[in-house]
């Protein structure tokens, strides 16, 4: 009777462990799944990082009086390409976004640049970059989703406590991207 019994108590704690083990390495994976997802948003972002001297150098060829606009998106590019963590990185691209906005608007407002065809050509890869940088935020912001929500469920939050896994955070740049594509026109 006893040996029965310890061998089923014996069999409850590796069956236990062993969905503990699954648990553990599932959660271990949905992690890597989203530090993966944030690595092609870091390679989207540094893309754009590098796409932004170059319109600098646009602007000052042909607004070289526009000193206030440019050295607040240098000072945005320069903070966002300093950001340690994700969260500081988040922010800073937020404030480089806004700057980049602003910054294309205000070039906008010069004819012969936006006739220019560097400019044109810069303002198509801008916005390129920029499709991609929501694409591959939408992939990390689904990883996360799921990873967050795993950490919920029975027996993954108590695991994950005991791990030391915490919740992630959403990557938003508060807004969806850069506004650099012009709006269609039609006449009749």
């Amino acid at each position: 009777m006893i040996t029965e019994v310890l061998f089923g108590t014996t069999a409850l704690l590796a069956l236990a462990g062993g969905g503990a083990i699954r648990s553990y390495n599932r959660l271990i994976a949905l992690s890597q799944r989203c530090d993966q997802a944030y690595g092609d948003v870091d390679v989207q972002l540094r893309h754009r990082h590098d796409l932004i001297p170059s319109l600098v150098e646009t602007v000052k060829g042909f607004a070289s009086h526009e000193r206030g606009i440019i050295d607040a998106l240098m000072s945005a590019r320069a903070a966002a390409m300093r950001a340690a963590t994700p969260d500081q990185k988040q922010e800073a691209e937020a404030v480089l976004s806004v700057r980049l906005n602003q910054a294309i608007a205000q070039v906008e407002s010069y004819p012969e640049v936006r006739g220019s065809e560097h400019f044109s050509e810069l303002r198509r890869e801008i916005s390129d970059v920029e499709n991609k940088i929501a694409a591959a935020r939408r992939f990390m912001n689904m990883a996360v989703s799921e990873y967050n929500a795993s950490l919920a469920q029975f027996p993954n939050n108590v695991i994950s406590r005991k791990a030391g896994l915490h919740v992630r955070r959403f990557f938003d740049l508060g807004m969806d991207r850069v506004f650099v594509e012009e709006a269609p026109s039609f006449k009749f």
